[in-house]
């Protein structure tokens, strides 16, 4: 278990050590910004120490194209403050992501070529914005793909260490991600996960409340995004603030902040991508979009009866997509001791850990729009394999006599 603080001290001292150790202990360091108050609060931290000692290290900043123009201005006043300390890696590519607002379009490129014309934002000077840029890249690689070879690449096959400004207490999966048992660690430091052979991220703010973040801005007056004001004013608590790529899984829940906060780039964004608009009423009705977490089966249906229903009401691409990844979850536990098929449901809290399989999880995973199918346990499919991917799970399927139809 992840103990809130290394020592018997506040989290900021504790914080402050931790960004110390990495100096001392890596040649090679880089940080993850998002413009978000937890990334910010880092950066803060981490220039001081590189002020302190006269060092420069990298940033990344993955530009979304539909960010607040108040986090692109707030970005931009960072990396003016801290220009002589900073070599900035702005990326402006075509990067693949989930689109958890629509069935019809589920995954969203930025800066996609083929709709420069629906841009939101045009692309800066001095950015990264060809591929010339990086030996690795191609259009269209996910962001799940991008991020670790930047680091592999940024290292140069030198120890190298990447500050992510995550918060243990802001979710679930930020939690896990840093307090796994079968992670390795540098030097067993609780705050580190290896990522790669050579490659560390970095967590120093993993044990920060969200109200030790604003008492940190207040007390040593640090500039942050301006975007939180207007979210508050907009009647969002201190919970609820949150900004990231606006249609993932996450952030789609204060998708419908847009339109009052900027009307101008939601107007944009309502043009440039499918679903956004309906996602964003059902988000601010609910806190959810396509029904996320609480989910009710309809009278007349089991749950597989159900899922099938929704398979076959999606656009035909779409369902093809969610049939191979169930009918590959089927047939993996039915080798593994359900030969007779998944049971329609099991006990709320095996599913929840994903210790067990059923209809009712396939089911949910449908209704989130969950793409990739994380739901039920599997990793991204890489996009440059992923047409092969689909050409071979189709013939599988028949080989299974699973989801044929």
């Amino acid at each position: 278990m992840i103990k809130k603080y290394s020592k018997n001290i506040d989290v900021l001292t504790a914080s402050k050590e931790r960004i110390n150790t990495v100096f001392d202990e890596f040649d090679t360091i880089y940080l993850s910004f998002s413009a978000g108050k937890d990334s910010t609060a880092m950066f803060h931290l981490v220039m001081d120490e590189c002020i302190k000692r006269n060092r420069k290290i990298g940033v990344l900043f993955i530009d979304w194209e539909c960010q607040f123009q108040l986090t692109i201005d707030h970005a931009k006043k960072m990396f003016e403050l801290y220009k002589d300390y900073i070599d900035l890696y702005w990326i402006q590519l075509e990067i693949l992501t989930n689109n958890a607002s629509s069935m019809y379009e589920p995954l969203w490129m930025s800066f996609d070529e083929k709709k420069k014309d629906l841009w939101v934002r045009g692309k800066e000077n001095n950015t990264i914005n060809d591929a010339i840029y990086l030996p690795f890249y191609y259009s269209g690689i996910t962001f799940e793909e991008f991020v670790p070879l930047f680091g592999q690449w940024y290292s140069k096959g030198k120890n190298c260490a990447c500050f992510v400004g995550i918060r243990t207490q802001e979710s679930l999966n930020r939690f896990r991600a840093i307090a796994r048992k079968d992670i390795s660690r540098y030097k067993d430091t609780i705050f580190t996960v290896k990522m790669s052979e050579n490659l560390y991220n970095v967590y120093p703010i993993y044990d920060w409340n969200v109200t030790d973040i604003w008492i940190y801005y207040s007390k040593f007056k640090k500039c942050y995004n301006s975007v939180y004001d207007l979210m508050f004013l907009a009647g969002l608590s201190i919970n609820q603030m949150r900004i990231d790529e606006p249609f993932g899984d996450e952030a789609r829940k204060n998708l419908w902040i847009y339109h009052i906060i900027e009307p101008n780039t939601w107007a944009k964004m309502v043009a440039r991508m499918e679903g956004v608009n309906s996602g964003s009423l059902y988000s601010q009705e609910t806190g959810n979009v396509l029904g996320n977490i609480k989910i009710s089966l309809p009278k007349g249906h089991t749950w597989e009866s159900f899922s099938m229903h929704i398979l076959n009401t999606m656009p035909p691409k779409t369902s093809e997509h969610f049939k191979n990844k169930i009918a590959k979850y089927i047939k993996w536990y039915m080798e593994r001791g359900y030969g007779n098929g998944i049971p329609d449901f099991v006990d709320i809290e095996l599913e929840r850990i994903n210790k067990a399989p059923s209809w009712r999880l396939v089911a949910k995973c449908l209704l989130k729009n969950d793409y990739w199918c994380r739901t039920l346990g599997f990793s991204i499919t890489k996009s440059n394999a992923y047409e092969k991917y689909m050409k071979l799970m189709k013939n599988k399927r028949h080989e299974w006599n699973i989801l044929n139809k």
